[in-house]
Parts: structure tokens; C-alpha cells; sequence
């Protein structure tokens, strides 16, 4: 039986500086910590729950109302729910929609994800952009805010922290049709379904493989094009994964990497990363691309960004995209490989479509090269 929301038990936010918000528990009873980050999309909840990119943070929801039309169980991007817990204003009980199989607060319980409502959001965003970002612990079982300054001194920084390991396959597996025109060697490092999807919808055949694959087993299933996945954590710290990709750039096949996989691709070229203030989410980012002079409206999640100065001074890769909001690099690519990448998510879901096309590019490129 589901309570209702006048009754729901006090839960606390503590923030690493100190600061504290009094509110009520949402989700299951319990204590949660890491980084804090806020995501300024207005739909797609699900979606951002399971994103395995979001892996060790806790996430504040900036929409009003979350939870208000259920989960269904295909509007997921891993197998999971990958985020640390939730800060939100109003955490809907019940939800509107058919199609949904049940509420968000069960979804909650049975993933065993600790988070919180009723607190001013807005006051805690504005925090965050101010201070930048730091961690917090989420507590609906300890209300003594010295014992949760205690644990929360525990918990590691995100900056030096790789994560990928921790959700990442295991084992490579396969996916879409055998019989497809192009073979695309998948790298994992949290994947998102819908990039599989892409993929696919553009007649693909996928291998997936672990993060620890090595060029020789992507050599071994003989892809057309390689894939880099996004992921959570530092790049700085995936000092063997950046060295791998540039053994997969000397495969010589088409290669695009996404969020995680832009940075490795940037690193194995020689350009640093570092850790922005507060970091890009939410699904409303204009980027500019600047070979086509378009802009576009993108799907980001990330909160580390490759250096420019380094860019620039490389001849070997020119940037393609920027942020519209504060000029970061949001694209390169590489002028002496058929490989590019973007940070934010063409993907999408959720969402606008507008950086399909880099898909299509990327198929492009394999077709080139088939020829």
C-alpha cells in the first residue's frame, strides 16, 4: 500500500560545505551518498534513472513533478537503475498513464534507491551552480546531521574516481541482425541502449565488448566501424583505455565516440581533460556545428570537458562543435583518421533528435571505406 505523501518519513540532504535541506523520504528508507548534479530536462525521468552514465551521482530533478506518469518497463537505457538517489520538489505516489506497468516510489523500493522530496530545488540548483560541484548523502533513517557529516567526509571525490568498470559487460555479446550490411565493434563503458538502437536502426550488427577488450579482439570480429560508448567517472584516470584506442585508431577502420568516448579519443591524441564547475545535463544545450554553421538543440550528461588550448594547437584534429552556452568543446575530429566524437548524446533519450545525422556520418564513413 502505497503512503500518502503527508506522511512520508523526514529525510535530510547534506551537502559537503555544510549546507542542509529538511524534507521527506521518497523511494526507500535508508542512508545514500555522491556527487550531486541537477538535470534541467523537463521529461524522460526513466531514462536518466537507468543511465549508466549517472553512476555514483545523485541527481536533482529541476521539473516540478516526477514520478506523474509511472515507469514502463522498455523505457529503460541499461538494466538498471544506475544513479546513487534523487532529489526532487513533488514526488508523485500515483501515476496517470496506461501504458505504465507501476509508480516510480516502487521502482524505487524494489531497486533499493534512497532519495528525497520536498525541498526547494530551485534554492538547491542555485547552490550548486554557485558553489560547484560537490558531494552530499541522502539520509531517511539518520537525522543527526553530525553522524551524516561523518559519513559523508568518507566518500570519495569524483575527480580521480573511474567508474566504467563498475557497469560495463562482462562479457562481449551481440546484437541486432547477422546479416546486416555494416559491422560496428561496439567499446562499453556504460553504454546506452538507444546508442545499440541507433545502430541498429541503420542496419548495424553489433558486438559489444568490455572495456578491457583490446584491438586485437575488435580485429577478430573484423567490424567495418568502431564504436566509443559513453560512460560515468574521471578520463584522466582511464589511462589504459586511452592508450587501447589509439590501437584502435591504427586498425584503420571509421571510428565515433560519444560523451566518454569523445574524451578517450581526445586523450589518446594528446589532450588533457579536466573537471568543470557544475558540468552539463539536461536536454535542452545548443551546440553550434561549425563545419555546417547549423545549430542544434542536444541531450547532454557530463561533467568533465577536454582542453581547447590543446586542441588548437594539434595539427592533426580541428573542432567541430561548441557549446553555445559557455563555448566548451562539444566535437572533434581527426584529420589524419576517419574518426570524430561529440560530448553531448546523439542518441538522445531523452531528448531532441537533432544530432541524429551523426549517426548517418558515422555509416557514411563505413560505406566509404567498404568502397
Amino acid at each position: 500500500m502505497q503512503l500518502k505523501y503527508s506522511s512520508l518519513p523526514k529525510a535530510i540532504l547534506l551537502l559537503e560545505d555544510g549546507k542542509v535541506f529538511e524534507g521527506k523520504a521518497a523511494g526507500k528508507i535508508g542512508t545514500t551518498s555522491g556527487e550531486i548534479c541537477f538535470n534541467t530536462g523537463m521529461s524522460g525521468y526513466q531514462e536518466i534513472f537507468t543511465d549508466p552514465s549517472y553512476f555514483g551521482q545523485i541527481v536533482v530533478m529541476t521539473n516540478s513533478h516526477i514520478g506523474n506518469y509511472g515507469v514502463e518497463e522498455n523505457e529503460v537505457e541499461s538494466d538498471s537503475i544506475k544513479i546513487a538517489g534523487m532529489v526532487c520538489k513533488k514526488f508523485n505516489q500515483g501515476f496517470s498513464r496506461a501504458r505504465a506497468q507501476k509508480s516510480l516510489g516502487q521502482y524505487f523500493e524494489e531497486s533499493n534507491i534512497v532519495s528525497i522530496c520536498d525541498v526547494d530545488t530551485r534554492a538547491i540548483v542555485r547552490h550548486i551552480r554557485d558553489k560547484g560541484a560537490m558531494n552530499c548523502i541522502i539520509s531517511s533513517e539518520i537525522l543527526d546531521v553530525e553522524v551524516l557529516k561523518k559519513q559523508l567526509a568518507k566518500v570519495p571525490s569524483m575527480e580521480g574516481l573511474e567508474l566504467s568498470s563498475k557497469v560495463s559487460c562482462k562479457t562481449a555479446y551481440n546484437v541486432g541482425n547477422e546479416k546486416a550490411k555494416y559491422k560496428v565493434a561496439v567499446m562499453d563503458y556504460g553504454a546506452k541502449k538507444n546508442i545499440l538502437r541507433s545502430l541498429v536502426e541503420r542496419d548495424c550488427y553489433l558486438k559489444v565488448f568490455p572495456m578491457n577488450a583490446s584491438a586485437k579482439d575488435l580485429a577478430a570480429f573484423n567490424p567495418d566501424g568502431i564504436m566509443l560508448s559513453n560512460g560515468p567517472g574521471d578520463p584522466g584516470v582511464m589511462k589504459k583505455e586511452t592508450e587501447a584506442v589509439k590501437d584502435f585508431l591504427a586498425l584503420g577502420k571509421p571510428l565515433f565516440g560519444i560523451c566518454l568516448g569523445h574524451q578517450l579519443l581526445a586523450q589518446s591524441q594528446g589532450i588533457s581533460t579536466y573537471k568543470m564547475h557544475t558540468g552539463h545535463r539536461g536536454i535542452n544545450h545548443p551546440v553550434q556545428n561549425i563545419i555546417s554553421g547549423k545549430s542544434e538543440i542536444t541531450s547532454q550528461n557530463h561533467g568533465f570537458t577536454v582542453n581547447e588550448k590543446e586542441i588548437n594547437s594539434n595539427p592533426n584534429l580541428e573542432i567541430s562543435h561548441v557549446n553555445l552556452n559557455d563555448k566548451t568543446i562539444e566535437g572533434i575530429r581527426l584529420k589524419n583518421y576517419k574518426a570524430f566524437s561529440v560530448q553531448y548524446h546523439p542518441e538522445a533519450c531523452p531528448g531532441p533528435l537533432d544530432a541524429r545525422y551523426l549517426f548517418d556520418e558515422f555509416v557514411g564513413n563505413m560505406e566509404a571505406a567498404k568502397g
